[in-house]
């Protein structure tokens, strides 16, 4: 608050109460002091700009980002040359054909030649699982091989992405794991007198990058089993190991296979 000064009395009073003078004029209050000077508004902060929304990734070309391609093709663009090669020319129309490229996945690519034969066949949209046996009645089913659609349209190829194991499993490495030469593979089988053997294969190669010593006494009723195979000149992304075994009545009566990277 703003205090004006207030006048002086002048002097004592007298016996009657009377000031024995007249009391002095006040003087004239000083101004008013200054106001205080209305601080600045502060500026209102720039609102941070809104980070922009990752993009959606795309649709994995095998539908699933766990998936691995194993053969016939190792990249999405090899698929899609593959299309635009058939669409023009009607070239190697048996990547259509989910029991073909089984067949030459284990004829011409795992070099298993008496397996020719399809035992089962089940395909659900983009998914195929087709088994595949020795010639002769008393060869059962080798394998159950899982085969997916490499993209989306409707003549994407069939490429080859593993098997689905019952009585003989290969689960060491995991699916998809990356590894290095020597590589410890294992998992379980049942059966009697079996004899495993382990390879590594790429399919820019002809000839295997490994293969087990010949051969691994096994058996059982879902007894573990242990193979180390060393390999070398790994250059594609993905490599496929296949163990097997047989003997029986065929060289390779029954194959388990699984993918793995080395970089």
């Amino acid at each position: 608050m703003v205090l004006t000064a207030c006048g002086s009395s002048g002097g004592s009073p007298s016996a009657s109460g009377t000031p024995a003078t007249a009391p002095e004029t006040p003087t004239t209050p000083p101004s008013t002091a200054a106001s205080p000077a209305t601080p600045a508004t502060p500026a209102t902060p720039a609102t941070p700009a809104t980070p922009a929304t990752p993009a959606t990734p795309a649709t994995p070309p095998l539908g699933s980002w766990s998936l691995k391609p194993l053969w016939p093709f190792t990249t999405p663009a090899q698929a899609e040359a593959w299309e635009r090669a058939y669409r023009s020319s009607g070239h190697q129309p048996w990547h259509l054909d989910p029991g073909q490229t089984a067949l030459s996945f284990t004829r011409n690519y795992l070099g298993f030649k008496e397996i020719d034969r399809i035992s089962s066949r089940a395909v659900s949209g983009r998914h195929a699982r087709i088994g595949v046996a020795p010639t002769g009645s008393e060869g059962g089913t080798a394998a159950v091989i899982h085969l997916v659609r490499y993209g989306t349209g409707t003549d994407a190829p069939w490429e080859v992405v593993g098997t689905d194991d019952t009585t003989f499993s290969l689960t060491t490495p995991a699916y998809g794991a990356l590894v290095r030469s020597p590589m410890v593979t294992g998992g379980r089988i049942t059966g009697v007198d079996e004899s495993i053997r382990v390879q590594v294969f790429q399919p820019s190669s002809a000839k295997p990058l490994g293969t087990s010593p010949c051969c691994t006494s096994a058996g059982g009723d879902k007894q573990p089993w242990k193979v180390t195979v060393p390999f070398s000149g790994a250059r594609d992304a993905v490599l496929t190991v296949v163990a097997s075994t047989g003997g029986h009545v065929a060289e390779v009566e029954r194959f388990t296979v699984t993918a793995v990277r080395v970089n």
